[in-house]
């Protein structure tokens, strides 16, 4: 998912160098998100030459942009080469300044410069923009666009929102100056911006800047995340409001503040903790040390007499990141995954800590969960339940649907949200559907979230992100609490969705007697977890050398069965995304459907066949496996290796043992050990996968 980050400086000096620098670190606290190009745009010294419709010399700085294709080092290095052939002036300061930067994931063309952004308008960038998203009717806007004698320079999708700004504004001060004559009213850059978002159509954040508009931005976005972090320079940060009364700052010696737009807050939180999540149809107008926002209405076309709509500045509240500066740094370890697999004990405890009663004197062990408890009578009464997700999130969902359904007694449906969408699944009124993501902001979850409010369902969500799409759009819902995620591949997110989902299934449960001793029993080793995982970390070397008996192979199956059927499917993912090896995870039961016919003596194959009430099927797996000379690993619970492979012939990995509805959070942790330990052996980039992103757009 692309990544936007821009960074204003309001009323305080600073140099060209401090700009590009923050604009840099800025890209590089995004890289995670997964990218293929970089750049950004910065003021040059004076002005550009430029002219307005009315022959008038632009009064602003002409925008410079660098693009470059891989990584954001290798746009560093260009920048600074560019800079020192050029001799622009890295110590000139502006007291005023507005600069953008993206990482570009592919979609439309191949990674390049000229398909990177900034986008531009033509010549002299004239609008220039960054874009987070997809537009679906670029074609329909190029083939416009190009009957009016825009040229285009690039394979994007984006190009076409910067020419439609120009000959939105273009047209704009045509009519201006034919009914006012020169001295008619300015047309302001978000009134631009509004009547480009009237015909682009699709998932965007957008940001735009021009010369035209010197020192101004103009954000806006719908289906795609961003936030604006806030710092008065010089003075402590304290929560505010966004009023048009108190952000207005004099033209004349307004206070000295800093402003950062960015797609998440890892790119802001070094910088300020107090932000705005911008919401949908929302335009952020930053203009004169002020920010006034509008939301714009989607439906409402420009007036009878052909003026603009004028919709007041709308109040929105600060508030404060929930997040610190370490959690998005490496620390002592080498990749972020690594780091990410290693703090799962605390992830663990920070997802359950306020939730569990121990129970005692007068207290009954229980689960409490603020943001369901007013919804747990209706949740109850549902007719079906209804998990749906993508990937890991899927996973997630999968591995507590048996829990759910032993506790509460309503049938649990899963539903892959793109494929939901596909064949527009029927979805009623008594349903209840809960969303599963760690982000908040996947786009095929969000769009299924939509439909099923519009069929009347009541909508949980369950995320990992504070003020997420998907947790502003929910009726109710469970926060993870695992902490910033930054690798690409999930791990204590996957296992904290786990965690926060058993909690939410124990709470449907807490009015039925008759389970009560299931879910003490639950709610004990949820206490005992953490150090449980803290003890399987310890397999560490031993999945190294796994790994290294493995790096050369082209395949690998799991078979999975009962609660670790996702764990099968989960593990498979993390070998396949990271380590870019095929790896399948299989439904232990359809093993003589057709998977058998793979089994030799070459092929290795894991059996997860901890003790639930599928372990017996799973010995039995394990037997046929050996019969056919199959290579096989197996996962089994402490002090079973002899029952498991009673004649030996299977590499054994030993995990704890606790309830079985919590050995998919301790088996899953060997299969993210080996998916790391095999993608450093093969040498490929841990944190990046080839291909993927942290965040998915709509595909």
């Amino acid at each position: 998912m692309c990544g936007i980050f821009a960074y204003i400086n309001c009323n305080v000096s600073r140099e060209r160098r401090h700009i590009l620098e923050v604009l840099f670190n800025g890209l590089r606290r995004l890289e995670y998100r997964g990218y293929d190009s970089a750049g950004i745009s910065i003021d040059a010294d004076g002005d550009g030459g430029l002219t307005d419709l009315r022959g008038l010399a632009m009064p602003g700085f002409c925008p410079l942009v660098f693009r470059e294709e891989g990584k954001i080092e290798k746009l560093v290095t260009s920048v600074y080469k560019e800079v020192n052939e050029t001799d622009l002036d890295l110590d000139y300061s502006f007291m005023n300044h507005a600069g953008i930067a993206h990482t570009r994931w592919a979609t439309h063309g191949p990674p390049s410069p000229r398909n990177g952004h900034p986008q531009s308008s033509g010549k002299g960038n004239e609008f220039l923009v960054v874009h987070n998203g997809i537009i679906t009717n670029f074609m329909v806007l190029k083939e416009t666009l190009l009957r009016h004698g825009f040229e285009f320079e690039s394979d994007t999708d984006t190009e076409v929102i910067p020419k439609l700004a120009k000959f939105v504004h273009d047209s704009l001060m045509e009519e201006n100056k034919a009914a006012n004559g020169n001295g008619g009213k300015d047309i302001q850059f978000s009134q631009v911006v509004m009547e480009v978002m009237r015909q682009i159509e699709g998932a965007y954040a957008l940001i735009f800047k021009s010369p035209h508009y010197p020192n101004e931005l103009v954000a806006c976005k719908c289906g795609s995340p961003l936030l604006l972090g806030v710092k008065e320079v010089g003075e402590a940060e304290n929560r505010g409001v966004f009023a048009e009364t108190e952000l207005r700052l004099a033209k004349e010696g307004g206070k000295p503040k800093e402003f950062y737009f960015a797609s998440d807050a890892s790119a802001v939180v070094e910088h300020t903790k107090k932000v705005m999540v911008i919401e949908d149809n929302e335009v952020v107008h930053f203009r004169n040390g002020a920010v006034q926002i509008y939301k714009f209405e989607v439906g409402k076309a420009r007036t009878a007499s052909g003026g603009l709509p004028r919709p007041a500045s709308i109040e929105r509240a600060l508030s404060i990141l929930e997040m610190e500066v370490e959690q998005i740094k490496k620390g002592n370890y080498d990749h972020y995954m690594q780091k990410e697999i290693h703090e799962q004990p605390d992830s663990l405890t920070t997802t359950m800590r306020g939730r569990l009663i121990r129970g005692g004197g007068d207290k009954v062990k229980g689960v409490l969960l603020g943001g369901l408890k007013d919804h747990l009578k209706t949740i109850r009464r549902s007719r079906r339940i209804l998990f749906i997700g993508c990937g890991t999130s899927y996973h997630a969902g999968l591995a507590t649907r048996a829990l759910v359904e032993e506790l509460s007694g309503v049938p649990v449906t899963m539903e892959l949200a793109s494929d939901l969408l596909d064949r527009q699944g029927p979805i009623y009124r008594e349903d209840t559907a809960f969303f599963v993501s760690q982000s908040g902001e996947t786009a095929d979850t969000l769009q299924a979230l939509e439909y099923a409010k519009a069929c009347g369902a009541l909508c949980v969500g369950v995320t990992n992100t504070v003020g997420s799409a998907i947790a502003r759009g929910t009726h109710c819902g469970v926060h993870i609490n695992a902490g910033c995620e930054i690798g690409v591949a999930s791990t204590k997110a996957y296992t904290s969705q786990i965690a926060a989902m058993t909690m939410m299934a124990l709470a449907l449960g807490e009015d039925t007697l008759s389970s009560r001793n299931r879910r003490e029993a639950i709610i004990d080793d949820l206490f005992n977890l953490p150090n449980m995982v803290e003890e399987v970390l310890k397999l560490d070397s031993d999945m190294k050398v796994l790994a290294q008996e493995l790096m050369d192979e082209q395949s690998l199956l799991v078979f999975g069965r009962g609660y670790n059927y996702a764990t099968a499917l989960e593990g498979a993912l993390k070998v396949k995304e990271v380590a870019l090896m095929h790896s399948e995870g299989i439904l232990a039961g359809e093993m003589k459907h057709g998977p058998l016919a793979l089994v030799d003596e070459t092929l290795p194959i894991i059996v997860i066949a901890t003790r639930d009430a599928t372990c017996s099927k799973q010995q039995s797996v394990i037997q046929q496996l050996q019969a056919r000379k199959g290579r096989l690993i197996v996962i089994c619970s402490k002090g079973d290796a002899n029952v498991m492979c009673p004649n030996g012939g299977c590499r054994v990995i030993e995990v704890p043992q606790l309830q079985d509805c919590l050995q998919p959070i301790i088996n899953i942790v060997p299969f993210q050990l080996l998916a790391y330990h095999l993608t450093v052996l093969r040498g490929f980039n841990v944190d990046q996968p080839r291909n993927l992103a942290k965040s998915v757009t709509t595909s």
